[in-house]
């Protein structure tokens, strides 16, 4: 018997109030960030925080050196600079991510180039990046995308061959790990972002740049305070106000760190919470005709800061694009209660700064340095279609738990099956 949508009057599946947000702050949180404000000597806490936080995600990581910033963008333009990378060099991204990964390189001056996906992880492939190599390219960014690891044994292989730099992505994927690596200690730099709706939380904004390499290390320290060689904690007694380059403001605030310091204690908890309701959708949601679930090679844990669904019209014989699909049926789940979600809407290369490639100035950095790379829409048909066909299930976070899951599953079970009332 056809059960009426809450689109349609019928009785909402999930409900008002009933999921709890991201990030989830306990008393020790606050307790944190409270011993921040309290404190007599307010002013020491700057490098108290962030040295502390230093020296605890490089201790998780397994890595040398980490150096707290104030984004994710931030981080992976330190990336870029550390690694010496320079105007009119290129730096291979992935057609899907986030565009703060391409931004970071125009930071620097260098040159986004683009590749299409992979299109059962929607990691970069790295199957195509060597056709985009040229006698500029400098290095390879593999995004972790949605907490899922990109596939980095090849790009790894792909990188020694040509003598080019990897710089991990890792704004989405804290803890993931690929083949019981940390996603951040496998290439020559990481960047990650700790913006409030990441898997490690400040609460705010945030974000944390590792390596192994000292010279890149201390390139990145120099340009993440003006320019400026600064001890920190002693910039009153010691700083000489002189500039060795051109140096930003990167450095981040203490009580965001305070933050990041609690919430990295529960990181792996709170991670392996996510995925274990994650695994509950994949589970019942993968028996519903017409949805597609995530993949995950078995060489990787895919920690799901986003949990990705598809649409797949011919599946349930419908003549109708899987764009139109997934619209419908997004605003049908909305209806009973469930968050979904569009994050990107085009391929970072059909966006208007590539396109019009306005850059700094007149066209700076691609006519400043005599480039040639183009960025053609059709070129990343993979990520189109990703885009298209599948949107994100919010709220899968700790502490939400199976019960909400549950509640789910209901929902998409009860809109696909009345699919007439909607279409």
């Amino acid at each position: 018997m056809a059960e009426k949508l809450a689109l349609k009057g019928g009785k909402r599946t999930v409900p008002p109030d009933f999921i709890k947000p991201w990030p989830h702050v306990t008393e020790a949180d606050i307790k944190a960030v409270t011993e921040v404000l309290t404190t007599a000597k307010i002013n020491q806490q700057q490098n108290i925080q962030a040295s502390g936080l230093a020296k605890e995600w490089a201790e998780y990581m397994g890595v040398k050196y980490c150096i707290p910033v104030n984004s994710g963008t931030a981080a992976l333009h330190l990336c870029v600079a550390g690694l010496g990378i320079g105007p009119g060099d290129e730096v291979i991204v992935p057609a899907f991510t986030f565009w703060a990964s391409a931004a970071a390189v125009l930071h620097h001056n260098a040159i986004p180039v683009f590749v299409d996906i992979d299109p059962k992880t929607y990691c970069i492939d790295p199957n195509l990046i060597e056709e985009k190599i040229t006698e500029r390219t400098k290095a390879i960014m593999p995004v972790h995308i949605h907490g899922m690891p990109a596939d980095m044994d090849p790009i790894i292989e792909i990188a020694k061959k040509h003598n080019l730099y990897v710089i991990e992505d890792v704004a989405q994927a804290h803890g993931a790990r690929y083949k019981g690596r940390l996603c951040g200690s496998m290439g020559d730099a990481a960047g990650y972002s700790t913006q409030m709706s990441k898997t490690l939380s400040s609460g705010c904004q945030g974000g944390l740049f590792t390596t192994n390499d000292e010279q890149v290390y201390k390139r990145a320290a120099l340009l993440q305070y003006f320019g400026e060689m600064v001890v920190p904690g002693r910039e009153r007694e010691e700083q000489q106000y002189n500039a060795y380059g051109l140096g930003w403001m990167y450095r981040g605030d203490m009580f965001s760190q305070a933050f990041v310091r609690s919430q990295l204690k529960r990181l792996d908890i709170n991670n392996a919470l996510r995925v274990r309701n994650c695994n509950y959708l994949t589970e019942h949601l993968s028996k519903i005709k017409g949805i597609e679930t995530p993949y995950v090679p078995i060489e990787c844990y895919h920690v799901y800061y986003n949990y990705v669904v598809g649409f797949n019209p011919k599946e349930l014989g419908l003549d109708i694009s899987a764009r139109t699909l997934r619209e419908k049926v997004q605003e049908a789940l909305g209806a009973e209660g469930v968050p979904t979600g569009q994050w990107q809407r085009m391929p970072v290369p059909a966006q208007e700064i590539f396109q019009a490639k306005v850059g700094y100035g007149k066209g700076c950095p691609w006519k400043c340095h005599g480039s040639n790379v183009e960025y053609r829409k059709e070129d990343y048909p993979r990520s189109v279609e990703f885009i298209d066909s599948h949107c994100y299930v919010f709220d899968v976070n700790p502490p939400n738990d199976l019960e909400l899951m549950k509640l789910y599953v209901e929902a998409f079970q009860k809109v696909m099956d009345n699919l007439d009332q909607i279409l």
